[in-house]
């Protein structure tokens, strides 16, 4: 930071903590220079956090307790750069877009995090008053509807059918044409493909760790390396070590 130079602050509103701390992590080997504030849970706390501390950028989840990211930016009074942190592609991305604010989508990657840190610290950026305005306008004709997403599934357990709750779910993993599922005490069968079972689950709250695995992000409570430097998850209700490929072991650095 050169002398005599505003030093850039930012808050972090994100309810996942090892989504939070990821990115915190990411943010601080990319833009070492940034001076996180706060790292909040909750969209009441963000808000109010904001409004009294004044911080230069937000990045916002959209989906939090209490206020949602986009509720928060509906209560701004002072000026801040937002950032949305968001898994609705489908729609978010051209909207926001359209409001001159940005985004990242879940999990945040490097590639996609060093594009957003330039624009962010791009002197001559747009002001947020018009974006912010915009982004109401677009709130304000409901456009904002989040998904619905799979709350239920009917699985084969033995020669009954039994109704789960995908908050019940460990992880999913592909057999062949159908999916088995994990839960803290039995392993059940679908007979949807792994494939067509994704677009139905919230992005947010199972991620793709293998090339035929889904894990609910709740279960995960560590992830490191064996004797042989492969990664993998220990779950909250599974005995046994969830393996993952390398192409997904950036989701866990820092955890």
């Amino acid at each position: 930071m050169r002398g005599g130079e505003k030093q850039t602050r930012a808050l972090i509103a994100e309810d996942e903590p090892h989504l939070a701390a990821h990115l915190c992590a990411r943010l601080g080997a990319l833009w070492p220079e940034l001076d996180i504030i706060a790292c909040v849970g909750d969209g009441n706390e963000a808000l109010a956090r904001i409004n009294c501390e004044r911080p230069d950028i937000a990045f916002l989840d959209i989906r939090m307790p209490g206020l949602s990211g986009l509720e928060v930016a509906q209560g701004l009074s002072v000026p801040c750069r937002l950032v949305f942190v968001t898994a609705y592609d489908q729609y978010a991305v051209e909207a926001f877009e359209r409001a001159a604010v940005d985004y990242l989508l879940k999990p945040v990657r490097d590639d996609r995090l060093r594009k957003t840190i330039e624009r962010l610290r791009q002197a001559d950026a747009p002001a947020d008053t018009k974006a912010l305005e915009q982004l109401r306008q677009w709130l304000a004709s409901g456009a904002a509807a989040a998904p619905q997403y799979l709350r239920w599934i009917k699985a084969q357990c033995g020669n009954s059918v039994r109704l789960v709750g995908v908050d019940e779910v460990c992880y999913f993993q592909a057999a062949d044409k159908y999916t088995l599922v994990f839960t803290a005490d039995a392993q059940l069968l679908i007979r949807t493909p792994i494939k067509e079972l994704a677009e139905q689950l919230d992005p947010e709250q199972f991620w793709q760790v293998h090339r035929g695995t889904l894990v609910n992000t709740r279960q995960i409570v560590s992830a490191g390396n064996d004797r042989l430097g492969r990664l993998g998850l220990k779950l909250r209700d599974r005995a046994e070590i969830l393996p993952v490929s390398r192409g997904y072991a950036h989701l866990f650095r820092q955890m």
